[in-house]
């Protein structure tokens, strides 16, 4: 059996792409609460780049709000949704499944959990991420050993299944422990509904290692998850060990996921929104979808995070709460279709 050949992906798509980004994280850069000229923050960007001399006209102060706050702030927010998107993408063709997103097997549980033990303890809020991350990770291992209890094969349906009893598991205990400590309910409500916020490059650094690995892994099984897309017995025909490329698919998206859920709190429906979106622009193969998927949803998280600090400002907006309203009408399309497709 051959797989018809897959399209190329398009240069004319990618260059879009990366466009979108470059104006994305420019908007994020020039835009924000703080009292920085918009003119004076580009000239400010200007004069950073080589063979270039500016002069921006900001004060020390100004300069800093740029480099140290709203620069590391947009480079988390590129990669938080690059993670995101990418990890949807890889879940959806793994599991052929074109609902699943990347907290699919319970990481979103997992790391509330995590985030939520340290809350309670009062513990030091340094620990947050630590907790979070080891809570997402914990989830996507107890998925795994329960959907292989008693000898059972680790096929895509029943690890779906697993992974919805885990996080109902992980979501009561949550649950349990936040209604023994009601006073730190809102505390645990602000880091669920996500946030983008930075103290400096200190979270950029912690994130970018586990995120370049897990894209890196994923997008080097593109066209893997091209072959499973015509079903597992056909790929195994193929030369392709469905299983392995599963655990391996599954474990770059865990540890990328774990680790901007343990930085951003849990962002809902970019891991959907972004790869649909490309799929209706760029078709179904993996091999176009996966790359446009990191750069999209680094765009696309970018620009929920300017909205998030700029619509109410100077409030600020919990970045899940624009992915949502985004997300939620976007999420009924889907499924609409869906329905339409099995009817």
């Amino acid at each position: 059996m051959r797989l018809p050949p897959a399209p190329r992906l398009g240069v004319r798509a990618l260059v879009i792409a990366l466009a979108v980004l470059a104006a994305a994280m420019l908007a994020g850069l020039l835009i924000g609460p703080a009292s920085v000229p918009p003119g004076g923050a580009l000239r400010e960007i200007l004069d950073r780049l080589p063979f270039v001399s500016v002069d921006s006209g900001l004060d020390a102060r100004q300069a800093a709000i740029v480099w140290e706050l709203r620069f590391p702030r947009v480079v988390l927010g590129a990669l938080v949704g690059a993670a995101l998107s990418v990890s949807g993408a890889a879940y959806q063709g793994v599991f052929r499944n074109p609902l699943a997103d990347p907290y699919l097997l319970g990481v979103a549980a997992g790391a509330g959990l995590g985030a939520t033990i340290v809350i309670v303890s009062g513990a030091a809020t340094g620990l947050i991420p630590v907790a979070a991350f080891i809570g997402a990770v914990t989830a996507v291992v107890v998925a795994y050993a329960l959907g292989s209890l008693g000898g059972a094969p680790r096929s895509g349906a029943t690890l779906i299944l697993a992974g919805v009893a885990v996080a109902a598991f992980f979501t009561a205990a949550q649950t349990f422990v936040q209604q023994q400590h009601a006073d730190t309910i809102r505390e645990v409500f602000t880091w669920i509904l996500g946030r983008l916020t930075t103290s400096g490059w200190s979270e950029v650094a912690v994130l970018a290692p586990y995120t370049i690995v897990g894209i890196v892994v994923i997008l080097l099984h593109r066209r893997l998850l091209d072959v499973l897309a015509v079903g597992e017995e056909e790929a195994a025909t193929l030369g392709v060990d469905p299983a392995r490329v599963r655990v391996t698919v599954v474990a770059a998206a865990t540890l990328s996921t774990a680790a901007a859920v343990a930085v951003s709190g849990l962002i809902g429906f970019v891991g959907i929104i972004v790869p649909h979106t490309l799929r209706l622009m760029v078709g179904a193969s993996y091999r176009s979808i996966l790359p446009l998927a990191v750069v999209g949803g680094a765009a696309f998280l970018v620009v929920a995070d300017l909205a998030a600090r700029t619509v109410l400002s100077p409030a600020e907006i919990p970045i899940g709460v624009v992915t949502a309203f985004v997300g939620a009408p976007f999420f009924a399309l889907v499924l609409q279709t869906s329905r339409r497709g099995v009817s």
